[in-house]
């Protein structure tokens, strides 16, 4: 892969988000979100940076996945990808590009949850790392999605259930005891059991043998799309 390239599909990516606007949503929504909610709503009760907690794991599951789904499924339909490797740029190159961009928007906007999480020191350090690694996931599940499916429509049909799934899983388990013993094995969840300021950090073999099944199921899945649905 020619980092030049690379850097080019990261650079086209900086400006089309600014035209894009449902990508730029997925950004800006859950951290721009977790200020106002942290700053204007405080109950008798409640956890200290209870929306924090909530609101990053829903951001790993929604943000990534879907502005990866949206960017490629959009430039798919246009003809934009076509006309990128037409001019020398490799799919795994634009791949790549896409998928570091989006990687380091997202965690723009971990450190705004850090920041209104009161995260500091190692804890700090801590929470990026995982939230680094949860949303390396959902935008490899992502792009899979992007690049099996031909046009938006199709795209958004298979994204949207998916997405819901991953994002308020975490959530929705709180309230059902037999969600929750389903939904630990999904990444997400344990994005938000590790991340949650107001929960025990309970770090073992479990949750990292968790974790790196789910990154492996997507790999694998994101090989399959890729080698099926190539860029044709």
């Amino acid at each position: 892969m020619r980092f030049i390239n690379i850097k080019a599909v990261f650079g086209k990516q900086i400006k089309e988000t600014l035209k894009n606007k449902e990508v730029l949503v997925q950004f800006l929504m859950f951290p721009l979100l977790t200020v106002i909610m942290e700053n204007m709503i405080h109950i008798e009760g409640m956890p200290e940076h209870y929306f924090t907690g909530m609101f990053s794991s829903m951001y790993v599951g929604m943000a990534p996945l879907v502005a990866m789904v949206s960017i490629l499924a959009e430039e798919k339909e246009k003809g934009t990808l076509r006309v990128l490797l037409m001019a020398d740029v490799k799919a795994a190159e634009y791949l790549t590009g896409v998928g570091s961009y989006v990687w380091a928007a997202c965690m723009l906007g971990s450190l705004v949850f850090m920041a209104t999480g009161g995260y500091k020191g190692t804890e700090a350090l801590f929470f990026l790392v995982v939230m680094g690694i949860g949303i390396f996931i959902s935008l490899v599940f992502g792009a899979a999605i992007g690049v099996a499916c031909r046009n938006q429509m199709a795209a958004t049909a298979v994204s949207v259930p998916v997405m819901l799934v991953l994002s308020f899983l975490p959530m929705l388990s709180s309230f059902n005891k037999t969600l929750e013993k389903m939904a630990k094995f999904v990444y997400t969840q344990q994005v938000s059991l590790l991340v949650n300021p107001a929960a025990e950090k309970l770090i073992d073999m479990g949750n990292i043998g968790i974790i790196l099944v789910n990154i492996l199921m997507v790999t694998a899945f994101f090989g399959y799309a890729y080698q099926k649905a190539a860029f044709d």
